[in-house]
């Protein structure tokens, strides 16, 4: 997706943002084993930012600009467990609009809820993630919540390594969705603080078109 000028600056911020708090971390040679079994050359934990105060504000700020720029009419957020829990509660303490999260799998014991919080069904909401791969678990958060009868406006997160994959998933699933940084934009940024070299883009390329052939 072409950025424009000020989202193509927010971008590059927050890219440079995790890569110096090493929430994003660069390996080509040791690469890292995702749980898929996928080999990697980038390793991605955006829970790191809510250790550092002044990234966790701008990424909190600049989520609630996206939010009232690309979307309308939602009446609450929801968080995708676990990681956008945090994001999400902090997103929608700023948007003074009620939160709710939900889980992986519905709770082993109690009320054995998939979704946790107080909203009623029928309401709108956008839904909050810190990072997208394939969508997978994305989606699947915004298919139990359509299931439960509320309406998903979008999705907003904080980076995505803008896999193909992702998009078609996306776009079958009628989800909208709008990411503040992505992997194009952090190699970009990468260069520029000699995290890696130009000749390393080209590998880190190939891994972002193919990951699960990258190194196999």
């Amino acid at each position: 997706m072409q950025l424009n000028e000020a989202d193509k600056t927010t971008a590059l911020k927050i890219a440079s943002d995790l890569l110096s708090i090493e929430a994003i971390k660069l390996s080509i040679d040791n690469p890292f084993t995702w749980s898929s079994g996928w080999k990697s050359p980038i390793y991605c934990d955006n829970r790191m930012s809510l250790s550092y105060p002044e990234t966790r504000t701008f990424i909190k700020n600049e989520l609630a600009k996206v939010a009232k720029e690309k979307f309308s009419g939602y009446e609450a957020v929801a968080g995708v467990a676990t990681a956008g829990i945090p994001q999400g509660a902090l997103l929608a303490d700023l948007l003074e609009v009620p939160f709710i999260y939900v889980r992986s799998k519905p709770k082993g014991h109690g009320m054995e809820n998939l979704i946790e919080g107080k909203v009623d069904p029928d309401k709108k909401v956008l839904i909050v993630e810190d990072l997208v791969s394939t969508g997978g678990s994305s989606l699947k958060a915004a298919a139990a919540l359509r299931q439960a009868g509320y309406e998903v406006v979008g999705m907003l997160a904080i980076f995505t390594y803008g896999f193909p994959l992702a998009d078609e998933n996306f776009k079958n699933a009628g989800v909208t969705l709008h990411c503040l940084s992505n992997y194009s934009i952090m190699l970009e940024q990468a260069i520029e603080m000699g995290y890696i070299t130009s000749e390393d883009v080209a590998s880190l390329e190939e891994w972002r078109k193919a990951p699960a052939l990258w190194r196999q």
